[in-house]
């Protein structure tokens, strides 16, 4: 790879000298007699928005499944209405159900009954055995049948309980505050636990998950471990599918544990308030944030130059001779490069690098950096 890398950047140079070559017809001294514009580089500290396409989650999101099987006997909710907790939302047949509960307190009162007659016995026994009526061994034999009778009582108790439980799920209720999604069965269907009667969410507060690759992620953390900030992760806007901003900022509040196979991203999550319920589970969206940037120089694109992948520009030296400079630009936003490969004080051209050649003598009128900026349209991006 780095044997590619330096073949292409010769080839890129080769490609610089014979076009400089071409230009000067062997000259390397020639000279223009109008003036250019220049402009000096200077550090700055800026903020550069940055966008992500976000997933919109409710901070609860639940569906709702029948824990028996039954007939939907009565739809108590609407599709799209807001519900309280614990309110019923669905009722079941519940015949057989309730003839089960009766069922069961009937085993489960006798098994009690017949302890209370183990209890007698076992009592009785006793008394003859201290009278050497009976022998002590009858009165271990009524005592292991006074123990059988108990853990009858127990499993009577048990299934009686189930019994009343599964008859309380004949009846379906919010299991928390939300907003009731499509209804797909209606009076009549028969369901089981594995049908999707509806789902429930919250979204008193939404949640918005964003990717970022493993660049940002490095880059964010280094700062976070340094105590720098270079995101304002407590004020991060939500912009809507229909280009609106949401009008309640988030909050950054955690980071996925690992890295996506495949995608070698990772997720955030921001959560932000949502008191007017105007976002509903599943809506689209992009995050959007302020990345701050310090002491980096501003290039303007009209400046620069591309051959084969590599990005040039004409630095102008104190006695007015051209040079080709090469870059690397951290990003690229709207009209202008960032980069850090600039030393303060180095005059680049500003415009009109596709009429010059390297080594020219050139008039030089330099442009007040502030001008450039706010040609630039950079005065809403600085600090």
């Amino acid at each position: 790879m780095k044997k590619h890398f330096i073949q292409g950047a010769m080839l890129a140079f080769t490609a610089v000298g014979m076009l400089a070559s071409c230009r000067s017809e062997g000259d390397t001294t020639a000279r223009r007699s109008e003036t250019i514009p220049v402009v000096t580089i200077r550090p700055t500290n800026i903020e550069i928005p940055r966008s992500y396409v976000a997933d919109i989650q409710a901070v609860q999101f639940v569906e709702i499944k029948p824990k028996v099987e039954g007939f939907v006997q009565q739809v108590l909710v609407d599709e799209g209405q807001l519900v309280e907790k614990g309110q019923p939302l669905f009722r079941l047949s519940s015949e057989n159900y309730a003839e089960a509960v009766k069922e069961a307190e009937a085993n489960y009162r006798q098994a009690q009954v017949e302890l209370e007659m183990a209890n007698y016995e076992a009592d009785r026994v006793g008394r003859l055995v201290e009278k050497e009526i009976f022998s002590p061994i009858r009165l271990k034999q009524v005592e292991k049948e006074r123990e059988v009778v108990s853990m009858k009582v127990e499993q009577a108790r048990a299934n009686f309980q189930l019994a009343q439980t599964n008859y309380s799920y004949t009846t379906i209720t919010a299991p928390f505050t939300g907003y009731i999604d499509r209804i797909p069965y209606k009076v009549g269907s028969l369901v089981n636990p594995t049908s999707l009667l509806t789902t429930v969410s919250d979204i008193s507060e939404i949640f918005a998950y964003y990717k970022v690759n493993e660049s940002e992620y490095l880059q964010w953390r280094r700062a976070q471990l340094q105590g720098r900030k270079d995101r304002q992760l407590d004020n991060i806007e939500l912009i809507l599918s229909d280009g609106s901003i949401y009008p309640h900022r988030g909050v950054q509040e955690a980071v996925e544990g690992d890295f996506e196979r495949g995608t070698g991203s990772i997720a955030f999550r921001v959560r932000f308030p949502n008191p007017e319920g105007l976002l509903k589970h599943g809506v689209t969206g992009k995050i959007r944030m302020l990345t701050s940037m310090n002491n980096i120089s501003l290039i303007p694109q009209k400046s620069t130059f591309e051959i084969q992948d590599f990005t040039y520009v004409y630095t102008v030296d104190s006695v007015g001779i051209t040079r080709v400079r090469s870059f690397t630009p951290i990003e690229r936003y709207q009209n202008y490069y960032v980069t850090q490969d600039f030393e303060p004080g180095t005059t680049i051209v500003y415009e009109g690098v596709q009429t010059l050649k390297d080594g020219m003598h050139v008039k030089t009128d330099t442009i007040p950096a502030e001008e450039m900026e706010k040609e630039l349209q950079l005065d809403n991006l600085k600090k």
